[in-house]
């Protein structure tokens, strides 16, 4: 299930990112979502919405960490 706005994303990932974080976890999922598509494209017996999320965090990771604020930061 693609998320067509950042409002439709679930609430761990809008209650906790900054706005340019929560673009990226949606661009990010909606790619995966469709790479993934086919069960023999993933490893193990991950769904496709599971392995999507995980790219979306991934990909969020890469450019944002959590600071000792507990609060989501963009790395330098």
């Amino acid at each position: 299930m693609p998320y067509r706005s950042r409002e439709s994303l679930p609430d761990s990932v809008k209650n906790v990112l900054p706005a340019h974080a929560q673009d990226i976890y949606q661009e990010a999922f909606n790619s995966a979502w469709d790479e993934y598509k086919e069960k023999k494209d993933r490893r193990g017996d991950e769904s496709r919405e599971e392995v999507a999320h995980k790219v979306a965090w991934a990909a969020v990771k890469n450019q944002y960490e959590k600071g000792d604020d507990d609060k989501w930061h963009k790395k330098h």
